[in-house]
């Protein structure tokens, strides 16, 4: 919300106060309190009529340090709240006469007693401060109260983040209102809100408030990142790195790690899109025609047409073309197959839930006590108070017949049109509930999976979130439509959520709305199995590959098999998400901070920190992309390329920049078939361009998160040293682009298009090169 007219005046019909110097301070283990009148106290007489903010600094733990200004400190503070993850001892605070320190790790606040300002420092490096007139209460001449706080943005700092954003990659120069709503990806709105953003410079800020916060990104101010809320307060924290990685991990510290998905999650999900017309046949066919095709598929989606019309949700099968559902989905299961099925938080009025939901005052309600209605999206449709907790419950134990019935996910759909003008069970603010109510929603549903399936199990596919919602994984990027357009603003999405604290995404490959072409189905078939989870789904159209071609089957097969081998690689970054918060998905600025290149790319990404990913984004099979300094290698095509510079090729279907780091060792896995097996097994590690006295690892988790392996390698001079720990049968290594080898010290030598390929039964070998 922008409140000045210019740099000097403000705009007209509101009252600024600011804090102006620090005349009192408080001090305790665990905070300082600063006492900052809105005007110089130069006398006795100045302490009457003119207002104070007082401003509380904390730390929730290490490096990071909570800002609270209040003005009246007595206003009700209704709830919801995000969930803080507080574990620190405190901070060392240093209380001097016109300077007050407060300092948590690295991280130090300092403030200016004198003339108000309130810095921020990574140790004594400058990362933003407020000045004397960047905080500020503020009230409308119709008495509704702001807070407002503006954070310097220094020259050529850039702002990432604020959720799933499918506006341009860098927030600079937008304006942003964080409030979930059901937009598309094709404008400003977004499903995936969340009041946390990343600068380049090593730091973050989470505004801790569930309701709308209001962002001007050097929009008004043009070297400030401003943030607003309406109220009588303000929280904030700031977010210590240095580096990106090391912000997320404190953020995602602070808010919850992300929980790991299950395995066979990560394979292949198809659906049978929304309003196409399917029956168990239609399904069989699907699965058959797939398997007959040679293309595995790990889940199989159920989307809102399994229930009857007018009815969602009542969680029961429509009997007129499942009339068997049990049977069905035990064979479907009897495939390998797991089963996912849509569901949404809405109980429409023909739906015989509605009744009892009503009687028992589980759906959200209007001020005069009735069930709050609307026709948006069903007929009469009601909203589950997830407040309440025995709301919660009864929808749980809708769900759980469907467990037991053999499905294994539920798609929680929607969650982000929740109205203000109603009342919840526990009197939660509904300004503050508006955002949070898909917290909730996907908290019950994931909490449901979790305790019947068993920890690791549990995964939804979710469209909405807030602060939080990384706990409760999967998420997808919403309705997309079937053209590059789309397709370029889904990644950015995706990017843009990836650093907002959530580690694993997905899209719907193709576009949800109708009018994919064959030549869009097959690039963003590359592009969607090259995520961290690929799912075909679409609106009015089936996405089975071969109603777009024989080359479209034969993509759709070669990369869902190189996926599924490439599952040791993955998974281990998976494991690693869980406990470090760095996504899947990284933004190229996130693993190349000290790029400045780097920092603005939004067209490619790193899958995992060793293989980069270039979405083709045009119908011309045109790549142009950047590659960062060092040789790097094209996994499919073994083509070296050397770095610091940008790159265009001409790629076919089979084909597109998928490149490997170099230094890098990636292992895959035996199996094409099924996203889950044993990843320690029978495996193949690839080397990629290793550097002298430069050690190489990675690291093999199995499908429990727990390490289970490791291969190291280290080339010095003309040898070349590898060690493996924990295989399991035999293993082969491919040093990739070497072709002429003196000797192994172990093991069988072949030379293939890819490089040496080396069959190992032992735990370790060298080889020495020909020079």
């Amino acid at each position: 919300m922008k409140f000045s007219n210019g740099c000097w005046l403000n705009k007209e019909g509101y009252q600024f106060f600011h804090p102006t110097e620090v005349n009192d301070t408080r001090v305790t283990d665990k905070k300082v309190t600063l006492y900052a009148p809105c005007r110089k106290v130069n006398h006795r007489g100045d302490t009457l009529d003119g207002g104070m903010v007082t401003i509380e600094l904390s730390s929730p733990m290490n490096d990071v340090i909570k800002v609270k200004a209040y003005h009246h400190k007595g206003a009700v503070n209704q709830g919801p709240h995000f969930e803080i993850h507080e574990d620190n001892d405190g901070a060392v605070m240093d209380d001097g006469e016109q300077e007050l320190t407060f300092s948590s790790g690295s991280l130090k606040a300092r403030v200016d007693k004198e003339n108000w300002k309130l810095s921020f420092y990574h140790e004594d490096e400058l990362l933003a401060q407020s000045d004397s007139r960047s905080m500020a209460y503020i009230l409308s001449d119709e008495k509704q109260p702001f807070m407002r706080e503006q954070l310097s943005l220094d020259v050529g700092e850039l702002i990432y983040g604020l959720g799933e954003r499918f506006t341009p990659f860098v927030k600079n120069g937008q304006t942003v209102d964080i409030w979930n709503e059901d937009g598309g990806t094709g404008s400003e709105q977004a499903y995936k809100n969340v009041p946390f953003y990343v600068s380049n410079k090593g730091y973050g800020v989470l505004i801790n408030h569930p309701e709308k916060v209001s962002f001007e990104i050097g929009s008004e101010k043009v070297s400030k990142v401003q943030f607003s809320v309406e109220g009588e307060y303000l929280e904030y924290f700031i977010i210590n790195g240095p580096t990106l990685k090391d912000v997320l991990s404190h953020y995602t510290k602070l808010t919850g790690r992300p929980s790991l998905p299950p395995a066979w999650s990560f394979g292949l999900w198809l659906s049978t899109s929304f309003t196409t017309n399917y029956d168990e046949e239609t399904v069989t066919s699907f699965v058959e025609g797939m398997e007959q095709r040679d293309i595995p598929v790990d889940v199989f989606h159920f989307d809102c047409f399994w229930m009857k019309e007018f009815e969602w949700s009542n969680f029961i099968w429509d009997d007129r073309m499942f009339p068997d559902p049990e049977g069905m989905l035990r064979r479907l299961k009897d495939r390998g197959l797991k089963i996912c099925v849509w569901i949404n938080p809405y109980i429409a009025q023909k739906s015989e839930l509605f009744d009892e939901g009503m009687e028992k005052g589980y759906l959200v309600k209007r001020a005069d006590g009735s069930v709050w209605q609307w026709d948006k999206w069903q007929a009469g449709m009601g909203l589950v108070d997830f407040s309440n907790p025995e709301a919660c419950k009864w929808y749980q134990d809708k769900l759980e017949v469907l467990i037991e019935m053999g499905v294994d996910s539920f798609k929680t759909d929607f969650g982000e049109r929740i109205p203000t003008d109603v009342v919840y069970f526990d009197r939660s603010n509904p300004q503050k509930m508006h955002n949070y109510y898909t917290h909730l929603y996907n908290k019950t549903v994931f909490e449901l999976l979790e305790r019947k399936l068993g920890k690791n199990e549990a995964v939804v596919f979710a469209r909405s979130a807030t602060v939080g919602g990384q706990t409760f994984p999967v998420h997808w990027g919403g309705d997309s439509w079937s053209n590059y357009y789309s397709m370029a603003e889904t990644l950015r999405g995706g990017l843009s959520f990836s650093l907002s604290g959530f580690a694993y995404w997905s899209h719907d490959i193709s576009g949800f709305e109708a009018g994919a072409t064959p030549d869009l189905y097959k690039r963003w078939t590359q592009f969607g199995l090259l995520s961290s989870h690929s799912r075909y789904h679409g609106s009015g159209e089936y996405k089975v590959p071969w109603l777009y071609g024989e080359e479209a089957v034969d993509v759709s097969r070669y990369f869902t098999q190189l996926k599924l081998r490439l599952m040791p690689y993955l998974f281990k970054n998976a494991a690693e998400a869980s406990q470090a918060g760095t996504p899947m998905m990284r933004p190229m600025v996130l693993e190349f901070q000290d790029d400045p290149t780097c920092h603005y790319l939004d067209q490619q990404y790193m899958l995992g920190d060793s293989l980069l990913v270039a979405p083709i984004l045009n119908d011309r099979s045109l790549a142009n992309y950047y590659l960062p300094q060092g040789k790097w290698t094209n996994f499919i095509t073994n083509h070296v390329v050397e770095g610091g510079k940008w790159v265009k090729e001409e790629h076919g279907y089979m084909t597109l920049p998928l490149m490997a780091r170099e230094n890098s060792i990636i292992v895959m896995g035996a199996e094409g078939k099924r996203a889950s097996y044993d990843y320690t097994e029978d495996v193949t590690v690839h080397i990629f361009e290793l550097q002298d006295n430069t050690p190489a690892s990675a690291d093999i988790y199995n499908i429990h998160g727990e390490k289970a392996a490791a291969v190291t390698a280290v080339k010095e001079g003309n040898r070349i040293s590898v060690n493996a720990e924990g295989l399991s049968g035999s293993y082969q290594v491919v040093l990739r682009n070497i072709f002429e080898v003196e000797s192994v010290s172990s093991g069988e030598v072949m030379r293939t298009e890819e490089g040496t390929l080396i069959r190992v039964d032992g735990e370790g070998f060298g080889v020495e090169l020909i020079s």
